[in-house]
């Protein structure tokens, strides 16, 4: 059977965040998000049969094959889109629960717009790029509190938190530096008035101390899956 000890190497993973959750000191709840991105529907559907609910994908047009192919049970695990969105394919979000990576003003527009002209918000994490690297999206920490009151003003978006993403060689120091930063821009939503309570932070290199931090949806595929194709 494909991924056959994925339940072992989930119970492992649910342990070692529980230790980081008491280390952190932030008594958290902290919702495990299975990214099969390469993988098959099989993996989804592993993913489910090993208890995890939440499945994270970078692109949409891979999740949506993968949503075609689920049957049975399966089919009730919750979708979470954790990569960037082009403006033109923000109805896709339909297929999602969350969106992860809201990262920029002219995106934020159109996905208003679209959750307007469905009659129903779309839930959503703004990306905050804490470290400033030229390669990835986000908003700049020192912009966030000017954002976080003009996306009170948009009626079409619910913010439910933040969420960023660590240098991909980035030592103990800046790491923690990168994860205290999104709790700072969470702060920022809520005196916003955001009801914003997810902090979407935390890979497989580096998840334990991204909870210690506060995470409270972590994004794992390599620890769970192996090594991505």
């Amino acid at each position: 059977m494909p991924f056959s000890a994925l339940p072992e190497r989930v119970a492992e993973v649910r342990a070692t965040i529980a230790e980081a959750v008491r280390r952190g000191g932030h008594a958290q709840t902290v919702r495990l998000i299975a990214v099969t991105k390469t993988h098959g529907p099989d993996a989804v559907e592993a993913a489910w049969r090993a208890g995890i609910g939440d499945v994270g994908e970078n692109k949409v047009q891979e999740a949506v094959v993968k949503q075609a192919a689920i049957s049975g049970d399966a089919a009730a695990v919750r979708w979470h889109l954790i990569g960037h969105l082009q403006r033109n394919k923000v109805k896709q979000l339909d297929h999602f629960t969350l969106f992860h990576a809201l990262d920029r003003p002219a995106l934020a527009d159109a996905v208003s717009e679209f959750g307007l002209a469905r009659g129903r918000a779309v839930d959503v994490l703004v990306q905050v790029n804490v470290a400033g690297e030229a390669t990835k999206g986000g908003y700049a920490p020192t912009a966030l509190e000017a954002e976080a009151d003009r996306l009170k003003e948009l009626c079409g978006v619910r913010v439910m938190g933040v969420m960023t993403m660590a240098p991909f060689d980035a030592n103990a120091v800046v790491l923690r530096r990168v994860f205290s930063g999104a709790r700072t821009a969470l702060d920022v939503l809520v005196a916003a008035g955001h009801s914003a309570v997810e902090l979407s932070m935390g890979m497989s290199a580096d998840f334990e101390m991204a909870i210690e931090e506060g995470a409270t949806l972590v994004r794992l595929g390599t620890v769970l899956f192996g090594t991505r194709s």
